[in-house]
């Protein structure tokens, strides 16, 4: 028996215009109940055990199943989506990433969103920062040209510009670890803040939040530890970032048996989905636009629509 889903990923949800940052890419807290109000008219909403039933036991889900998820754990969630979808009876699907809950720190993808928000009138200035930070440390870590990664890295996406794209390729991913974290944290003092803690602790949920959205019918769910690119990441480091992360999931009472895990990035390979489930993990979601098929060959590659594949689109 095929089953499909319809899987929305969700991440910023807030009121742009009145913050420091509208260039961040968000949903407007309006547009999140008109979406969710066109959700409930053409789709039913299930939960995560749904889709447990469905994969290993072979239950049926209704028609037109649509199960909502929520990344990175921002504050967004707990003041605008959670007490919305309480009061429809909505199961939301959170997955926090611990480290920047647990010691109040800023990931480094969310250091990259609110750089680019800052430098969004002056991206070539942003990149000329970055080509200036490249040379001071050519040497060092045998860097190839700047022509070399930009070429390499710019292209274009559907939601953002091949320079956008270039700098945040080159900052999560393509350098070395030390040198994007020393480039990103020299950017984020530049051009947003000097006080990571206090920072982070505006931007994310707490341990308690989470904690109560769990006791309220919301799900949470592993997003890793510290929200690398696990298919860029040693065995060993994938297993540190999985135990740690189901240590965080029993801190906000959240189920540690037969898990459900949204993977950083959507960036997995075979060895990272044998580390999940040698360690309990019956579900997992990439970030691949398109309906999930539920069945145990696809129960570790479900995909996901982005919230700007749904009505209403946001006006940039």
């Amino acid at each position: 028996m095929t089953q499909k889903i319809t899987v929305v990923m969700y991440h910023y949800i807030r009121e742009l215009p009145h913050t420091k940052y509208p260039a961040i890419k968000a949903l407007l807290s309006n547009e999140f109940k008109e979406q969710l109000q066109y959700l409930k008219k053409h789709f039913n909403f299930i939960t995560i055990d749904d889709c447990l039933n469905a994969i290993y036991h072979d239950n049926e889900i209704p028609q037109n199943a649509c199960l909502l998820t929520f990344d990175d754990a921002y504050i967004d969630h707990y003041l605008t989506a959670f007490p919305l979808l309480n009061d429809l009876k909505i199961q939301g699907s959170f997955f926090p990433p611990a480290k920047a809950i647990l010691n109040s720190t800023v990931l480094d993808v969310n250091k990259i969103h609110f750089t680019l928000a800052s430098m969004d009138h002056n991206i070539p200035k942003l990149i000329d920062d970055i080509y200036y930070l490249l040379n001071e440390h050519r040497d060092t870590f045998s860097l190839q040209s700047n022509d070399y990664y930009y070429s390499k890295l710019a292209q274009k996406s559907r939601f953002d510009t091949a320079d956008v794209i270039f700098i945040k390729r080159l900052l999560q991913v393509e350098l070395n670890e030390t040198l994007r974290n020393t480039i990103v944290d020299y950017l984020f003092k530049k051009y947003v803040s000097t006080d990571e803690k206090s920072f982070a602790k505006e931007l994310y949920m707490d341990t308690s939040q989470i904690r109560c959205m769990a006791e309220n019918g919301m799900y949470i769910g592993s997003h890793g530890y510290e929200h690398y690119w696990l298919n860029q990441v040693a065995k060993k480091t994938q297993e540190s970032e999985i135990d740690r992360s189901i240590e965080f999931l029993k801190k906000v009472n959240a189920p540690t048996e037969n898990w459900a895990m949204c993977y950083p990035y959507g960036a997995y390979n075979d060895t990272l989905i044998e580390v999940i489930k040698n360690k309990g993990c019956a579900i997992a979601f990439t970030t691949h636009a398109d309906k999930a098929t539920l069945s145990k060959q696809n129960a570790f590659t479900l995909q996901r629509f982005d919230t700007n594949d749904f009505p209403p689109k946001r006006k940039d």
